[in-house]
């Protein structure tokens, strides 16, 4: 393949990768999550749902590696940013980014070891909630509202560049 080919398709992957990333975002911001169903509305609570609608999105790109690869390194070079703009310095990243990936690593082990709706609900509410005792019902129609996005992901094309994540709960 020549070499300007190759960058073509680089470059083509990577847009696809950040309308991907937008989609995410933008679903992950909806104000629904925030007012219908008592997500805290703060840096960790807005993260979590960012972390939930990647692992969706991930989950969907399965077997196509060069898609879920950037797709990856724009959600960490998002996660920088984001720190960025709360004026946090070179000092500190090394430390906050390695915190961002264990909670990264650690909330797509639990989604994806939850096998059904009420283990995803369970790590909803570990994770989401914190553990709050009164945030149950509010887990159980986020993991209904996870498992009929996963669903509507599996009808989209992502090589279009676009996510569907259905309707919201």
């Amino acid at each position: 393949m020549p070499v300007l080919e190759a960058l073509r398709q680089s470059a083509a992957r990577k847009q696809r990768a950040v309308r991907l990333h937008a989609a995410i975002v933008a679903r992950a911001r909806e104000p629904a999550f925030f007012k219908d169903l008592d997500v805290p509305d703060t840096l960790d609570g807005r993260l979590d749902l960012l972390l939930l609608h990647a692992w969706l999105a991930l989950d969907r790109l399965k077997g196509i590696p060069h898609l879920a690869q950037p797709l990856t390194d724009i959600l960490f070079l998002g996660f920088d940013e984001g720190l960025r703009e709360l004026g946090a310095g070179d000092v500190g990243m090394g430390r906050r980014m390695k915190k961002i990936g264990d909670a990264y690593f650690g909330r797509m082990q639990a989604y994806e070891g939850a096998t059904d709706e009420e283990m995803l609900a369970s790590a909803i509410e570990r994770n989401i909630y914190r553990g709050q005792n009164d945030r149950k019902a509010q887990a159980i129609i986020l993991a209904r509202y996870a498992l009929t996005a996963k669903a509507a992901l599996a009808q989209s094309d992502p090589l279009e560049g676009s996510f569907d994540f259905g309707p919201m709960p």
